[in-house]
Order: structure tokens, then sequence, then C-alpha cells
């Protein structure tokens, strides 16, 4: 029962994100953005106390050498380029937005490196990640394929 409507839309979110966990991280996220007033607080399985659930063991290998290899060429200022769970300041999200032309599952990558060499304050809260109950990973050739190239124009251009 809330005045302005909130009760509502957190039972409407409810009954879209199920199972997944994510959600009960986004009192942190804010918590940390208003403490160190950070342009960008994104969510990470690699630092502090994050991690993922119902991976198996290739899916954790491929995701950590991924981002592995991105923290070594790219040098952004966040352990986690390809999770899209961010809080940004609205002036910054229209920045960045603005500023991005990959497509796809790079987008993610370029935003936060990108931000990161812009300047922006980046904070990180550790996430568990709970992989989806429906559905299946876009993970493949042609993913893997996309992440390379995007990588290699990150690093050519930022």
């Amino acid at each position: 029962n809330s005045p302005d409507g909130t009760g509502e839309v957190a039972k409407k979110l409810q009954s879209i994100f199920g199972g997944n966990k994510i959600p009960k991280f986004i009192p942190e996220f804010i918590k940390l953005q208003k403490q160190h007033d950070y342009d960008i607080v994104t969510g990470t399985r690699y630092a502090s106390n994050g991690g993922v659930s119902g991976w198996d063991l290739k899916r954790k290998l491929i995701s950590r050498t991924a981002n592995y290899i991105a923290q070594v060429l790219l040098r952004p200022k966040a352990s986690d380029l390809t999770g899209s769970f961010r809080l940004y300041k609205k002036a910054v999200l229209q920045d960045l937005v603005s500023r991005c032309t990959s497509r796809g599952y790079v987008f993610q990558m370029e935003m936060i490196v990108l931000a990161s060499s812009l300047g922006y304050k980046i904070g990180e809260v550790g996430i568990t990640f709970v992989d989806r109950f429906y559905g299946e990973s876009k993970l493949g050739g042609t993913e893997i394929i996309q992440y390379i190239m995007g990588l290699l124009h990150l690093f050519c251009t930022c």
C-alpha cells in the first residue's frame, strides 16, 4: 500500500523477474552512488562478494577469460565489462549513448570503457548473477566473433 504507486510497480517487476536475485541489489547501488557521487555504479561478478550461480565450468571459464583479456587490453576502471546491471546518472547515460557506436553484446563493454576514458567516476557492487530460468543463453560462435571484433575496435579507438 504505497500512496505513490511504487508498491504496484514492485509487484509487477517481481512477477517479471521471478527468481532472479539481481533486483535485491538496487538499494546497495543507490546507497553507494549517493555516498561517493559516482557517475556509474555497476554490478560485478568478479570483485568483492560477486559471483555466478547456475553456470557450468565451461561458461565460467569463457566469461573469466573474456573479461581478463579485456582488462589487459583496455584497462577500464571496472572489473566486469560485460555485465549489464548498472545505475547511471541521467546526463552521463545520455552522453555515453550519444557517443557509442557499437551494437549488440559489445555495447555494454564500450559504455564502460568510454566512461573510463572520459573520466567518469565508476563504482562497483558485487552481485551474484543467477542464470536465466527460461530461454537459452545467446553465447555462441557469432557472439564470440562479435566480442573479439568489438574488443579490437575499442583497443584501437578508446
